[in-house]
């Protein structure tokens, strides 16, 4: 019997979260890739990446909340498997409304296997300290992705890129089918009420990451775009996403230790703002060291506040249902972040990003002060 506390559901879990949210990973590659090979105006990629992430909001939010242990595996299994198809076929286009409905599909069959997996780890003993392990496999492949990815492109073509994501999602079905937690093992009552309210302190959860989601995307997207046609080159450019590689190997377990010693709360509260302030230096810089600095972290924060909020909402909630709409709340800002960054880069320049930014984060960390401390979740716990 394969459990959730096993070595090889663990690995399945990485797997999974890796391929699952490969935009996380390769958006500035992606959106740089249909701007420079396809050409493509910065609006139209904006908005194949955005279907891409609109799919993955479209299947988190129906199945979230049907979301049972029992079939998780196969759901999982069977998205990944559909996204490898979808992607070897995007490879073989360049028509851009085939590649759209293309994008919009792998986005659900994905979003479907990534939701499933975050209502797996939400369910375990302690998920921040499983989001934090999931976190650091996700940098360990952003490393090997960013450092690989760029020159394979450039030497061979845009299609290549799709391969690579086919490839990814393979793995990640192969792992799933194989090794995916079941639910007999994972330390959890049998969830015999499926259909009793989320706790109503968590929206404002979801409304915080998706405010930071929506940041995350309208920036990333064009992080190599802005590097680029600043004139930093194409090996000063890569060598920033591969540091950034590097630095997002260090947020995720810096998050696990610091789970008893930093209050959620207040860590979700100043995400928001720091993550903010390193967009206005990324896209109104004209000197490549302040941009390389700000780049280098950006991802970062992001992965650092996200599991302090992946812990405390997902022990507000311990069904694993609020946590299997991960993806949804990830990206439905990230899904508008694509086209709405395209749009203000082509109409204003890279700089009007900032002030847009700077607003979202404000309005995220309103949102999670509105989250209970952890000290009043643990309180709810040993009462329950």
């Amino acid at each position: 019997m394969i459990t959730s506390n096993s070595k090889r559901a663990l690995a399945a879990l990485m797997l999974a979260h890796c391929a699952g949210m490969i935009d996380l990973v390769a958006l500035p590659i992606w959106v740089g890739t249909l701007v420079a090979h396809y050409h493509f105006d910065p609006m139209q990629a904006g908005l194949l990446a955005s279907l891409f992430l609109g799919g993955a909001v479209l299947a988190s939010a129906m199945l979230a909340p049907y979301f049972n242990p029992d079939t998780a595996r196969w759901q999982a299994a069977i998205g990944f498997s559909l996204s490898a198809l979808l992607f070897a076929v995007a490879a073989q286009t360049s028509h851009y409304l085939l590649l759209a409905a293309l994008h919009a599909a792998c986005g659900i069959t994905t979003g479907m296997s990534l939701s499933v997996t975050h209502g797996t780890i939400a369910r375990g003993s302690n998920p921040h300290r499983g989001f934090a392990l999931v976190g650091i496999a996700l940098g360990v492949f952003a490393i090997l992705f960013l450092g690989a990815a760029p020159p394979i492109v450039a030497s061979l073509g845009g299609p290549v890129l799709f391969y690579l994501f086919a490839g990814v999602m393979a793995v990640g079905a192969l792992a799933c089918a194989l090794a995916f937690p079941r639910p007999s093992g994972d330390g959890l009552p049998r969830v015999t009420q499926p259909r009793q309210p989320v706790p109503r302190q968590i929206w404002y959860g979801i409304v915080g990451i998706a405010c930071m989601g929506l940041v995350q995307s309208m920036t990333f997207s064009f992080l190599e775009r802005v590097g680029s046609d600043r004139g930093f080159g194409l090996n000063a450019v890569t060598g920033v996403l591969i540091a950034l590689g590097f630095v997002n190997l260090l947020p995720a377990p810096l998050a696990a230790l610091l789970e008893k010693r930093l209050p959620a709360r207040t860590v979700l509260m100043a995400g928001p703002l720091v993550q903010a302030l390193l967009v206005v230096v990324i896209m109104s810089s004209v000197h490549f060291a302040p941009y390389a600095a700000a780049a280098s972290v950006f991802a970062a924060v992001m992965i650092f506040t996200h599991t302090f909020a992946f812990g405390l909402m997902a022990r507000l909630d311990r069904s694993g249902r609020a946590m299997a709409a991960t993806p949804a709340m990830l990206m439905t800002g990230a899904a508008i972040g694509p086209i709405l960054g395209g749009t203000l880069v082509q109409g204003w320049g890279y700089a009007s990003l900032g002030p847009v930014t700077l607003v979202l984060g404000v309005a995220a960390s309103f949102c999670f002060s509105r989250l209970p401390r952890s000290s009043a979740v643990q309180t709810q716990e040993a009462l329950a």
